[in-house]
């Protein structure tokens, strides 16, 4: 138990006649089933509209993969590997989380400072599209 709970009463608004707190848990109210305040489809409208947004959206992905593996063929005739280009990606990710960390060290030296973290690029050699 808490010394001070006494000393400090929790601070409560003013009271509002005619409203009252709900007590905890579910009051019949909110027992039922959820409603949504949309206007339900008529039955056939929504599996018509339902049915054409999936084969829109497969003959989207569809287009998005025939695209993709057309870059993929370019990359390999170019003589890149798949495996080198995985380990590109791998190393790019590691550093951009590294310089993430940079960023954010930055970030905290410039609050210890007072200063903003442009003002310590220059200190730092570094360039401000680094």
């Amino acid at each position: 138990m808490d010394p001070l709970a006494p000393l400090n009463p929790p601070i409560r608004g003013p009271r509002t006649p005619g409203l009252r707190r709900t007590e905890s848990g579910l009051t019949r109210s909110c027992r039922g089933a959820f409603r949504s305040p949309r206007p339900l489809p008529k039955s056939g409208q929504a599996d018509q509209t339902s049915e054409e947004s999936l084969h829109l959206d497969i003959q989207k992905l569809k287009e998005k993969r025939d695209m993709l593996d057309k870059e993929i063929s370019q990359f390999i005739s170019e003589g890149y590997s798949v495996d080198e280009l995985e380990d590109h990606i791998t190393q790019l990710h590691e550093y951009n989380d590294i310089k993430d960390v940079g960023q954010m060290l930055m970030g905290k030296l410039a609050v210890i400072r007072g200063v903003t973290t442009k003002e310590l690029y220059p200190e730092f050699g570094l360039d401000m599209n680094d």
